[in-house]
């Protein structure tokens, strides 16, 4: 008798001991979210200003095993259902068709307007294709590159989905729909959220755009209806007006092969032309940021944000065309902020073998403890 009653509380012991370590795997009463197959989900990607599709594709002409997409689809991701918006680098010049808007000059235009409507107006196209393209049950997830990431809010707008698409040749109009219908997540890389400083707003790129997309939908605007909002900022390089780059100073400086282009070219350094941009972008160049924004303009407010340090703005060395392996759509950055990305999402991604494997054995242990 005494030794069962031993028995008995031992098993107790480890019946008590394996409810509180699965608090540790994560185990709960609660429903646990739908595993989702990456291969289901469809993912838009926005090219940032100068940029051309083929950047996302074959960037500067290495091969597409050193692309983006490529790096997306050995995640996981289908192929198939991977769409870079349609965009031809010398369509960036349609931009200058805000020089025929009267609020170019009154530092008041809309992201709507001439300069940039038909980058939004593309960028919606080409979601609701993509979703119906994808059997019109799973929902999109948009990566917007630099300027892709405030023009993808500005297609989210106020969260109205009025999109004309061109199926079988007649004009389907999506009026009654909501853009959260359409798209699940909107990740921003190296975007810039934020006009210039109060006092520095004249020198705004956008013209004012910008500075009405952040007073009319501003933030993650639309994430109370189902869209998760991630910004991702490069913390690299720190902008100084004429910083040489030294020995003594190897932080944040660029490699040593573009500072010797810069200084060949009179530009001094990585530092002294991130300073120029930083200061276009934000009003003053003394910052740190992935060598062409700022970080702190990288990263929206109530979104998640993520930092990645050493990581640059583009497949290129800024204002070169020395490739780089550490920019944002890179192999070996990618991983630094998807997971969190599609975690921010709601996705629980299948195949994560670890974690089956624990509950597995976890179970396992169980079961033969209670047999004691």
């Amino acid at each position: 008798m005494k030794k069962t009653n031993t028995a008995v509380s031992l098993s107790s012991v480890i019946v008590l001991s394996y409810i509180l370590a699965a608090s540790s795997f994560g185990f709960s009463p609660q429903p646990q979210k739908t595993a989702t197959a990456l291969d289901k989900i469809p993912v838009v990607i926005c090219p940032g200003f100068g940029n051309d599709a083929i950047d996302y594709l074959n960037p500067l002409n290495r091969g597409e095993e050193y692309s983006f997409v490529n790096a997306l689809t050995k995640r996981g991701f289908n192929p198939d259902l991977i769409q870079v918006l349609p965009l031809k680098r010398y369509e960036w010049i349609r931009v200058a068709g805000g020089l025929f808007d009267v609020n170019f000059y009154t530092m008041t235009c809309t992201p709507e307007g001439l300069g940039y409507g038909w980058y939004v107006k593309r960028l919606r196209q080409t979601i609701e294709e993509l979703y119906q393209k994808a059997g019109g049950e799973q929902r999109c997830l948009v990566i917007a590159h630099s300027a892709g990431g405030w023009l993808a809010r500005a297609a989210l707008s106020d969260g109205s989905w009025n999109v004309e698409q061109i199926n079988n040749n007649n004009a389907e109009k999506c009026g009654d729909k909501r853009a959260a219908s359409r798209v699940l997540g909107l990740v921003t890389i190296g975007a810039i959220h934020r006009p210039p400083d109060k006092d520095f707003e004249a020198t705004c790129v956008t013209r004012g755009a910008l500075k009405y997309l952040n007073s009319a939908y501003p933030g993650a605007f639309l994430a109370n209806e189902g869209i998760s909002y991630v910004s991702v900022g490069g913390d690299a390089i720190l902008g100084k007006k004429q910083q040489k780059a030294s020995a003594d100073d190897v932080e944040k400086v660029g490699s040593e092969q573009v500072n010797l282009v810069y200084k060949d070219r009179g530009e001094v350094s990585a530092s002294s032309v991130a300073y120029t941009s930083y200061a276009a972008v934000s009003g003053i160049g003394e910052r740190t940021g992935d060598g062409v924004v700022p970080l702190e303009w990288a990263l929206l407010e109530g979104s998640k944000t993520i930092v990645l340090d050493g990581v640059l703005h583009s497949i290129n060395e800024a204002g070169t065309t020395l490739p780089t392996d550490r920019w944002y759509g890179s192999d070996d950055v990618v991983d630094s902020w998807l997971q969190e990305a599609l975690k921010e999402a709601g996705i629980k991604v299948d195949g994560n073998k670890n974690e089956q494997q624990s509950k597995s054995n976890f179970f396992e242990s169980l079961r033969k403890n209670l047999s004691l």
